[in-house]
């Protein structure tokens, strides 16, 4: 396995930790709170999040636009068990996905559905990025907009 990808691998985990953790101290009502009008709810954003590992692999294969339609109606995560249990599962998904590529695929170019190219190494750092993203999203949303006390290391 290339070294740059355990490394990234390992950041998203640490994310991925620290995600599991804040969902623990979460109540099902919770989700339904939505600190911005017409912005997702913290459910919403949850679920966005758990799905983030698996979509964004598909979409560094080169999924077309219709594909990751019918991924994002086909998965639904309505509380914070399946919703935990989702951001786990989707994580070993990509763990797995990555830990097999070749050096030659990691430097394969792919081009998104809305155009983009991005070498498969490019885009586990772009899903490092985008899960690092949301977790501030929805840190600040509990700590800033409910007063939610997590005690949530985000950093190793």
């Amino acid at each position: 396995m290339n070294i740059y990808c355990k490394s990234a691998l390992h950041q998203i985990k640490v994310a991925v930790t620290s995600i599991v953790q804040m969902i623990e101290k979460l109540a099902e009502q919770e989700l339904h709170k939505r600190p911005t009008p017409n912005k997702h709810s913290i459910g919403e954003l949850v679920e966005h999040i758990a799905m983030i590992c698996e979509a964004d692999a598909l979409i560094a294969d080169g999924s077309s636009k219709e594909k990751m339609d019918e991924y994002y109606a086909s998965v639904s995560y309505n509380n914070l068990a399946d919703m935990k249990e989702g951001l786990i599962k989707n994580y070993l998904f990509l763990e797995d996905k990555y830990m097999h590529f070749t050096e030659d695929e990691l430097q394969e170019e792919v081009t998104s559905y809305w155009n983009v190219t991005y070498s498969r190494y490019e885009w586990l750092l772009e899903i490092v990025a985008h899960i690092y993203h949301h977790r501030g999203q929805l840190h600040a949303m509990l700590v800033h907009c409910y007063g939610i006390d997590l005690n949530v290391s985000l950093f190793e």
